[in-house]
């Protein structure tokens, strides 16, 4: 790698990424598809590398957010199909088409619109039905039996449009990863979406497709799996929550690391960084490294989390700056100028996990993967050896 990317970096083991798909395969009923959830630059971890290597195992289909995400897959080469979770605007009707997406339908209005310009653009738009058990977010309401009844007039209705191909009906748990805590109420999200299921044909209704797990369900609830299953941030080896990080053995992808640009040495009572919050109780050697919140190191971590230098743990100190920050490394020997720094990941016999940063900022993994900033670039490591970069192009 170029000497100037190493001011910040990720690297992203595709060895890793393939483990926890072949863990996902193997843990998913035989006859489920698996469609691998790569939104948001595949959580962070970059999507074109990512997806190119999920479709080479095996993966059935990809879900994303919006049309553009879509977009990025089909001209890195994916040709799987490709689920859009999200909204996209009606009028896009002929470019779903043409790329071969499927849109996810969760209203009629939004159903008619839809139609509305797929028949004036004389194409037709393959979709999945979006029902609401218990989220609360986008979909068709079936939440008791008065909603579902209404709901699945709607769903006859909107399915039937003409310039759309119903594929797929599906559901979105909001409590899987809460293990015991959210298993009543997962099962009773389930039994909604049987009974909606039911209700549709019985109306004549049917799809080829029915799905409802996401990762946490996927791991906890196999005769939920139905069709299909769509794990998302367990492909790229993080658990969905503490109460479910040991139903797979999982391998974290992703590494963020840096280097020390200047070491010094300053005098008791010395502050450091913005707002002089931090003041030095000795002697300190303090070591300023390039990574900030602008990279998604975010501030909230300041003076609470560590980084590894030398396979030692250097704490945070003073306010985490916009591109730089400092570690207190007087208890570490020999640090040099130039050493590389642990942001999360391993060095040594030392470990650094996402999930300890997520609790110091108060937030969850999902979020911490997907802040590392978009100048941080992907250095893609394959066998030991690096194969490629994604960002600073």
């Amino acid at each position: 790698m170029a000497d100037f990317l190493k001011r910040a970096w990720a690297e992203v083991s595709l060895d890793d990424l393939a483990h926890n798909y072949r863990m996902i395969r193997g843990a998913a009923e035989p006859h489920s598809k698996i469609m691998a959830v790569v939104k948001a630059d595949a959580y962070g971890h970059g999507d074109k590398y990512c997806a190119r290597k999920l479709a080479a195992l095996g993966a059935d289909w990809f879900g994303v957010s919006n049309i553009e995400e879509a977009a990025r897959l089909r001209n890195c080469g994916i040709t799987n199909p490709v689920l859009i979770l999200g909204y996209t605007p009606p009028s896009f009707a002929k470019s779903l088409a043409e790329s071969g997406f499927s849109q996810t339908v969760y209203g009629l209005d939004y159903a008619g619109e839809l139609s509305r310009f797929a028949l004036d653009a004389g194409v037709k738009v393959k979709i999945h039905i979006k029902c609401d058990t218990g989220m609360g977010r986008l979909g068709f309401v079936c939440t008791d039996d008065k909603t579902a009844g209404g709901s699945a007039a709607l769903v006859v209705w909107a399915a039937g449009l003409p310039g759309l191909i119903p594929e797929g009906l599906y559901t979105h748990f909001a409590s899987a990863d809460q293990h015991e805590r959210g298993r009543e109420f997962t099962g009773a999200q389930f039994d909604r979406f049987l009974d909606f299921k039911r209700r549709l044909l019985e109306s004549g209704r049917s799809f080829a497709l029915y799905h409802c797990c996401n990762s946490a369900a996927l791991m906890l609830y196999p005769h939920m799996h139905l069709d299909m299953v769509r794990p998302g941030i367990i492909l790229y080896g993080l658990p969905p929550s503490p109460e479910t990080r040991d139903c797979l053995p999982l391998r974290p992808c992703m590494q963020l690391k840096t280097v020390i640009s200047q070491l010094k040495t300053v005098s008791r009572g010395t502050v450091i960084s913005y707002g002089r919050d931090y003041k030095t109780d000795r002697e300190t050697r303090i070591a300023t490294v390039p990574v900030g919140y602008a990279d998604g190191y975010i501030r909230a971590m300041s003076g609470r989390a560590e980084m590894l230098v030398r396979g030692m743990r250097a704490p945070v100190v003073g306010r985490i700056c916009m591109d730089q920050l400092m570690l207190d490394v007087s208890g570490i020997p020999g640090v040099r100028e130039g050493d590389a720094v642990t942001v999360f990941g391993r060095q040594g016999d030392q470990k650094i996990r996402i999930d300890e940063l997520s609790d110091y900022a108060g937030t969850i993994n999902y979020e911490t993967a997907c802040l590392v900033g978009k100048r941080v670039p992907r250095i893609y490591m394959e066998n030991g050896i690096e194969i490629g970069m994604q960002g600073l192009t």
